[in-house]
C-alpha cells in the first residue's frame, strides 16, 4: 500500500481516534445518566420502571461497545496470537445488535490472527455504516495458501460508499480533511500496511464491497 498522501502527527491521529471512540460511547452513557437522574427524583416514581429499563438497555450497549472498541482500537494485549472466531462474531453481533443491517457470517476457520481481527472489526464498522437503511453485511474469509482474504459486502436500500471513506481507506486525505468519522478508515489502512496487507473499497449500485488481503506470515 502506498504511503498516505496526507501527513498527520501522532497527537492529531490519537486525538481524532479518541473523538471517534467518545462519539460511539456518548449515547449509551448519556442515557444511563438520564435514567439515574429519573431514579433519583422522588417526584418521578411513575417513571422508575421505564428508567430501569433504560438502565438495562444502556448498560448492555455501553458494555458491548467498550468490548468491541477495545479490540478494534486498542492493543488487546501486547503478545501476538489468535482471536477465536466466535469471540469476533460475538463482539460484532453485540456491538451492532441495534443496527439496521444484519450481520451474516461466512467464516469457517476457528481463529483469526489478532492483527487481522483488529482490522476486520474496523472494516465491519465501515460496512455497517455503508448500509444505513438496513440490508445485510456479509463477512467472508478465504485461505489463500497461507495468506488470508476477508471480503465484506454491504447490500441494501440506499447503501453507498462515502467518498471520504473511499479516500481514507486508500490512505489519502478527504477533500475537506479528516474528522472523527473519516479518521477510522485511515486507521484501518495504517494497521493493514503495518502487517503488509492491503485494503480496498468499491461500489456497484447499492452493493458496497470491502476487501482485506494479508500475505502469509514469514517465520
Amino acid at each position: 500500500m502506498a504511503a498516505p498522501i496526507t501527513k498527520l502527527t501522532p497527537t492529531t491521529l490519537s486525538a481524532m481516534l479518541c473523538a471517534r471512540i467518545c462519539h460511539d460511547l456518548i449515547s449509551p452513557i448519556g442515557a444511563l445518566g438520564t435514567a439515574i437522574e429519573i431514579l433519583d427524583d422522588a417526584g418521578n416514581i411513575d417513571m422508575h420502571d421505564d428508567a430501569m429499563a433504560l438502565v438495562r438497555t444502556s448498560s448492555r450497549q455501553a458494555a458491548a461497545k467498550l468490548k468491541f472498541l477495545r479490540l478494534a482500537f486498542g492493543a488487546a494485549g501486547s503478545a501476538p496470537g489468535v482471536i477465536p472466531t466466535s469471540e469476533v462474531t460475538t463482539l460484532s453481533n453485540n456491538m451492532f445488535a441495534d443496527s439496521k443491517p444484519d450481520l451474516v457470517w461466512n467464516i469457517e476457520s476457528d481463529g483469526i490472527d489478532k492483527d487481522q481481527a483488529r482490522i476486520l472489526l474496523n472494516l465491519i464498522m465501515l460496512a455497517i455504516q455503508a448500509a444505513p437503511r438496513g440490508g445485510t453485511v456479509t463477512v467472508s474469509h478465504q485461505d489463500l495458501g497461507g495468506g488470508d482474504k476477508f471480503t465484506l459486502v454491504s447490500a441494501g436500500p440506499k447503501a453507498r460508499l462515502d467518498a471520504a471513506v473511499a479516500k481514507a481507506i486508500a490512505g489519502k486525505a478527504p477533500e475537506d480533511g479528516f474528522d472523527g468519522r473519516s479518521i477510522q478508515p485511515l486507521y484501518a489502512s495504517l494497521l493493514a500496511r503495518d502487517i503488509g496487507g492491503t485494503l480496498e473499497a468499491s461500489a456497484y449500485e447499492t452493493v458496497i464491497t470491502f476487501e482485506a488481503n494479508f500475505p502469509a506470515k514469514t517465520t
